[in-house]
C-alpha cells in the first residue's frame, strides 16, 4: 500500500522534531562538565544523543518515510532518484519546520530556569565557528569538516540500505556513524551535517549563529551530493 506524501510529512516533521529536542537538547541542558554539582554529559554524552535520536526514529518512522529527517540526506536521495521532486519538497519543508519547533520547545524549557536563562551568542545547541565557539576553528575548517563528514555519512547510508547491506541493522550503523562524525566535529563545529538541525537553533539564537547559518546549509548539502554521485557511479560499476 502507497503512503501519501502528508504522512510522509508528519513523520518527516515528528523525527526531525525530535532530534533537535533530543541532540540539540542533551547539548544545551546536560553537556556542561558540571551542572549544578552534578556530572554532566560532555562530548560523549551529545555524540551519543544525536546518534542514537537518529537509531529510534530510524525504527519509528523508516517504514513511512525512510527517515531522512535531514535536506541534505533528501537532497542525496532525490539524486540518486530514489524520491520524487514532490515527495522531496514536502521532506524539506517538514524537516525545517519540525527542527524550528523542536529548538522553540527547548527554548521554553531553558527559560523555565528558576534562577532565569540568559541565551548567549551560540544557544540553543547551534552550530558556529570562529573567535568564541568551542575550539575557534576558523571558516575553512568548518567548510571542510562538514562537507567530508556529511560525504561519509551519506556514504555509510547509501551502503547500508543498498541492495548489498544489511537493511535490518541499517539503523544502528546509520546512528552509530552519527556518533562518530560528532565525537570529531562537535570541537570544530558542534556538528551539523544537517541542514534542518542547523537552522532551528540558529532562528531562535540569532546573532553569528544566524549570520553563519549559510555554511550548514552549503556545506551539508554539497557533501551528501558528492555522494549521491560517487554511489550511483559505484552502483553502474557493479552493474558491468
Amino acid at each position: 500500500m502507497e503512503i501519501k506524501t502528508s504522512t510522509k510529512f508528519v513523520a518527516e516533521l515528528i523525527g526531525t522534531f525530535g532530534l533537535v529536542l533530543f541532540g540539540c537538547g542533551a547539548a544545551a541542558v546536560a553537556g556542561a562538565d558540571t551542572i549544578a554539582g552534578l556530572s554532566g554529559i560532555g562530548l560523549l554524552g551529545i555524540a551519543f544523543a544525536f546518534g542514537l535520536s537518529v537509531v529510534v526514529f530510524a525504527y519509528a518512522i523508516g517504514g513511512i518515510s525512510g527517515c531522512h529527517i535531514n535536506p541534505a540526506i533528501t537532497i542525496a536521495m532525490l539524486i540518486d532518484r530514489k524520491i520524487s521532486v514532490g515527495d522531496a519538497i514536502a521532506y524539506i519543508i517538514a524537516q525545517f519546520i519540525g527542527a524550528l519547533l523542536g529548538a522553540l520547545v527547548l527554548q521554553q524549557i531553558l527559560n523555565g530556569q528558576v534562577a532565569g536563562f540568559t541565551a548567549g551568542e551560540w544557544a540553543y545547541g547551534s552550530n558556529g565557528w570562529g573567535t568564541g565557539y568551542q575550539s575557534e576553528y576558523g571558516m575553512t575548517s568548518a567548510f571542510i569538516a562538514e562537507t567530508v563528514l556529511t560525504f561519509l555519512f551519506l556514504f555509510v547510508i547509501f551502503g547500508t540500505t543498498s541492495k548489498w547491506g544489511n537493511s535490518t541493522m541499517a539503523g544502528l550503523a546509520i546512528g552509530f556513524t552519527l556518533v562518530l562524525i560528532h565525537l570529531v566535529a562537535i570541537p570544530i563545529t558542534g556538528t551539523s551535517v544537517n541542514p534542518a538541525r542547523s537552522f532551528g537553533p540558529a532562528i531562535l539564537a540569532g546573532g553569528a549563529a544566524l549570520d553563519q547559518l549559510w555554511l550548514f546549509i552549503v556545506a551539508p548539502i554539497v557533501g551528501a551530493a558528492l555522494a549521491a554521485i560517487v554511489w550511483r557511479l559505484l552502483e553502474k560499476k557493479t552493474e558491468h
